[in-house]
C-alpha cells in the first residue's frame, strides 16, 4: 500500500549521472529545503483550507448503523456559504463533533539532515463521529482495522481503501496518520454479512490534516503522485483495533516499547549501534531488543512467566540492579 512507509527512512540524494542533460525523461532534482521553511508554508496552507472549507456535517447528526456517511469537503461558497468552517467546528455549535490539535517536535535529523533544526508541527484531527465503544482508544502501537482515503489539499486523490476494511499497524505508517487515529473510538462488530464480508456499526469517522513533516516530507513513495513537501489529508473510518498489539511477538505490547515515551515507536532502537548499517529494527519490530543473542521473550520472564502489574503492564526483571531491564541490557553480568 502506498500509505505504508518507514518514518525514519534515510533520505538519499540520487545522482542520475547516466542521463544526459537533454534527456526529457530524466528525473528532476528537488533541492533540499529547510524543515522550518516548509513547515511555515504547510501550516499556512492547512489553516487556509480549514477556514475556507466545510463538510457534510448535517449528514452525521442523525446517522447510525453500519452505513455511516463519508466525509465530503466543500468550499464556503454558493449553497455552502452559510455553513460552519472546519476550523470553527466544536461540540458547542455541533454536538458530538470537534476539531482537535496535537503538537509534535520534529527534528530535521529524522530526514537525514544535519542542520540541527527542531520544529513544532501541529496535527489537526476532525472528529465527525467519535465511535461508540468508549472504554479505550487505539495507541500508536496497535493494529487498527479501518478504511481510508488520502488526498492533497487541492483535492487530488492519491490513495484509498474504500471497500472492505484493511489492517494497519499504527507505527508502520506515516507519523501523522498513526497519531491521528488515536483520537477515535471503535464501532460495534464485526458482524458476518453472509457473503464473506463483515461490517461494523457506529464506528469512528473523521479526517486528519497533516503538514509534510508529519507525512512524507521530501521522500513520498515513488509513483504515488504525492509531490515532495506536500501537506496531506486522510479521511478515515475506524472500525476496530487490537488492544496491546505485540507487533514482533516478543511478549511486550508494542506501546510499552516506547522507551523515551515520546509517542513514536520508530526512534526506540536499543541495539542500533550493533546493527549492520543497512538494518534498522526499532524495538517494537525486534525480537532481540539488546542484540545479545537472547530473545527478548526469554529475558522478560520472572519465575518462568511473563508477569504484569495491576494496570496490565509487563514487569521487567533487572538482574544486575543497574536500572536497565534485562531485555535492554546487553552487558548483563
Amino acid at each position: 500500500m502506498k500509505l505504508k512507509g518507514i518514518w525514519y527512512a534515510i533520505v538519499l540524494l540520487v545522482l542520475f549521472s547516466s542521463c544526459g542533460d537533454d534527456d526529457p525523461d530524466a528525473p528532476e532534482a528537488i533541492p533540499p529545503r529547510l524543515l522550518s521553511e516548509v513547515s511555515a508554508e504547510d501550516e499556512a496552507e492547512i489553516m487556509a483550507f480549514l477556514s475556507s472549507h466545510t463538510f457534510n456535517y448535517e449528514d452525521f447528526q442523525s446517522a447510525s448503523g453500519n452505513d455511516l456517511p463519508r466525509i465530503v469537503f466543500d468550499t464556503l461558497a454558493g449553497e455552502s456559504a452559510g455553513k460552519i468552517s472546519i476550523l470553527d467546528i466544536n461540540s458547542e455549535n455541533i454536538p458530538g463533533m470537534q476539531l482537535v490539535t496535537e503538537t509534535f517536535t520534529v527534528a530535521s535529523s529524522d530526514f537525514g539532515r544535519d542542520d540541527g533544526e527542531e520544529v513544532d508541527l501541529t496535527l489537526y484531527i476532525l472528529i465527525a463521529r467519535q465511535g461508540v465503544v468508549t472504554d479505550s482508544m487505539p495507541t500508536i502501537g496497535d493494529n487498527a482495522v479501518l478504511r481510508y482515503e488520502g488526498q492533497l489539499l487541492n483535492g487530488t486523490l492519491f490513495d484509498a481503501s474504500t471497500a472492505q476494511p484493511v489492517l494497519f499497524n499504527l507505527s508502520a505508517v506515516v507519523k501523522g496518520f498513526g497519531n491521528g487515529v488515536e483520537y477515535f473510538q471503535k464501532g460495534s462488530g464485526p458482524s458476518e454479512n453472509g457473503d464473506g464480508t463483515i461490517s461494523y456499526t457506529d464506528y469512528g469517522v473523521g479526517a486528519i490534516f497533516m503538514p509534510s513533516g508529519l507525512g512524507y516530507f521530501v521522500s513520498p513513495p515513488q509513483g504515488s503522485g504525492i509531490p515532495a513537501y506536500s501537506s496531506l489529508i486522510f479521511k478515515i473510518d475506524l472500525f476496530d483495533y487490537e488492544p496491546d498489539t505485540d507487533f514482533d511477538g516478543d511478549g511486550i505490547p508494542s506501546i510499552q516499547e516506547d522507551i523515551n515515551n515520546d509517542g513514536d515507536l520508530n526512534n526506540d532502537n536499543t541495539d542500533r549501534e550493533t546493527e549492520p548499517f543497512t538494518v534498522f529494527l526499532a524495538n517494537y519490530n525486534d525480537t532481540d531488543d539488546d542484540g545479545d543473542g537472547i530473545p527478548t521473550r526469554e529475558e522478560i520472564l520472572i519465575d518462568g512467566e511473563i508477569q504484569k502489574d495491576t494496570n496490565g503492564l509487563v514487569l521487567f526483571p533487572d538482574t544486575d540492579g543497574d536500572g536497565i531491564p534485562d531485555h535492554l541490557d546487553n552487558d548483563l553480568e
